[in-house]
């Protein structure tokens, strides 16, 4: 091809692209509800073209009401390619609504989300180059695991080590729970020290605990990675003698130690411990994380990434991390739709090291049409395809759809 015809060929392109982008607007948002780990809320952007996108909200009750009857009529008739712009307006006009936090935040992540799958269907290219390009095509994950069963045999946390490691997707990186030694052991909360509303650690439930990350580690070798989970349950003092006690297996970190509303606590637990600490799946927008990094009070910011603002937020907030030298990793219980999006945002921030995957059920990746497994020796692989490369399979989705949905269409 001549230097001539190239121009010639690309002017006609981008014309082209030029007229279906004046011609593309908005016409539908639906949302419905489908019952997998957790009940899912998965979006539709539907468009006078034809072309339309899917994206996932965080999930839990509330989400699908602000989702149509508030932000729906906010973006119809736009340009869905004004994708910030869009996401701006569903907060600014929201406020009266708790626009800074909450499932407001959530119900307008999961419409930015699926906005951001119709502009790369729009211009025929995958989410992540949209976002600045990518710094990764594979992203790795952790798979987090439940509470073991009997939390004084060793065997049960051994048998989950080896549950873990059988699994057909070949994960590297794991996540076991440090917090349920407690109510597991006790569940009617009869052992001393296990008030349901205070946030202690007795002598006894170190002990457990340290005990059964220790097996962990035997089971995983030297060079095995895995994080502790805490789920905001434990006093500052307490919690630090828990990961003074758990120094020798090496965690890949301890995750939310302390509840997530004070990041002076946190920063104490910080700079009292030698084990990185990770924290941040409660909070919402770069103006929850900003405190925190800038107090530089935890080691690895863990977004939730359907849940804290969509993909353009997340990408900020880990932008803003990024220059405190605080690395970033992504809570996840969403479906395989909210999976692939987040793993888009993290193909394009500098310094994304894990993502995760939670409560794994037999039918999760065949929510979605992919070409092969989604999972592969632990990691995904971004598809080059136009948004994220999936569509939703409605046999699949039908079939578990929470009491009173129906399918979207």
């Amino acid at each position: 091809m001549t230097r001539r015809s190239f121009l010639l060929t690309s002017t006609a392109a981008a014309a082209q692209a030029a007229a279906l982008r004046n011609k593309v607007k908005i016409t539908d948002v639906k949302c419905m509800i489908v019952r997998g780990t957790w009940d899912w809320n998965l979006v539709k952007v539907e468009t006078d073209s034809g072309l339309y996108g899917l994206g996932e909200a965080y999930w839990g009750p509330g989400v699908k009401d602000l989702i149509l009857n508030q932000m729906k009529p906010l973006v119809l008739g736009e340009d869905p390619l004004n994708v910030d712009r869009l996401y701006t307006k569903m907060l600014m006009r929201s406020a009266g609504a708790g626009a800074i936090a909450g499932v407001t935040v959530t119900a307008a992540s999961g419409v930015e989300i699926a906005l951001w799958d119709l502009a790369g269907r729009i211009l025929e290219t995958p989410v992540c180059n949209l976002l600045g390009g990518r710094f990764r095509d594979r992203i790795r994950f952790y798979r987090t695991m439940p509470v073991v069963d009997r939390v004084e045999d060793p065997a049960s946390w051994r048998e989950i080590v080896q549950r873990a490691r059988s699994e057909k997707a070949g994960w590297t990186a794991f996540k076991f729970q440090g917090d349920g030694v407690p109510p597991k052991a006790d569940p009617d909360f009869r052992e001393p020290g296990h008030d349901p509303y205070i946030r202690a650690l007795t002598a006894k439930d170190i002990r457990r605990i340290v005990r059964g990350m220790e097996i962990i580690r035997q089971e995983l070798g030297p060079d095995g990675d895995f994080g502790i989970e805490c789920h905001w349950r434990y006093d500052t003092r307490d919690v630090i003698t828990l990961c003074h006690a758990l120094e020798p297996v090496k965690p890949m970190w301890i995750e939310d130690p302390v509840p997530p509303d004070n990041p002076e606590a946190m920063k104490r637990v910080t700079d009292a411990v030698s084990v990185p600490i990770c924290t941040g799946e409660n909070l919402y927008t770069r103006h929850d994380f900003r405190r925190l990094i800038e107090l530089q009070a935890c080691d690895v910011v863990n977004i939730d990434i359907p849940k804290a603002g969509g993909l353009l937020e997340a990408k900020r907030i880990s932008d803003h991390a990024d220059m405190y030298y605080i690395w970033t990793a992504a809570h996840n219980p969403a479906s395989p739709l909210g999976t692939i999006a987040s793993c888009h945002a993290a193909s394009a921030m500098r310094d994304f090291r894990v993502h995760e995957l939670a409560r794994y059920i037999d039918w999760w990746q065949d929510l979605v049409v992919h070409d092969g497994p989604i999972f592969k020796d632990g990691y995904y692989t971004i598809q080059d395809k136009p948004g994220y490369g999936v569509e939703l399979n409605p046999d699949v989705a039908r079939a578990h759809l929470a009491p009173g949905e129906t399918w979207w269409g």
